[in-house]
């Protein structure tokens, strides 16, 4: 196979390939927004009114016992209108927040 011949395959093979990706790729999706979170009892949630992705509740959380030091915990994702629901523990809660994607 001489040169030229061997140099258009290669450059057909690689323009298929990219027509193939982008021929396959999903459409673009908007962070959830008008999100919040809030504390019940033991647990915890956050809901997002708007958007396309999904949003998931965190919670850092200080042990009692300073050996033993923060504790994470992390809701499942979730799309938006839907909650992010988690149990957390009683202990001090150092910060809280809703996760997007």
């Amino acid at each position: 196979m001489n040169v030229r011949r061997w140099t258009t395959l290669v450059s057909a093979t690689a323009l298929a390939a990219t027509a193939l990706v982008t021929g396959t790729a999903t459409a673009a999706s908007a962070a959830p927004t008008d999100c919040s979170h809030q504390v019940s009892g033991l647990q915890a949630s956050s809901y997002c009114a708007t958007g396309t992705g999904e949003h998931r509740i965190r919670v850092l959380q200080r042990h009692f016992l300073p050996e033993v030091g923060l504790i994470p915990i992390i809701g499942p994702w979730q799309p938006a209108g839907t909650a992010s629901v988690t149990g957390i523990t009683p202990h001090q809660i150092v910060s809280i927040w809703v996760e997007t994607r």
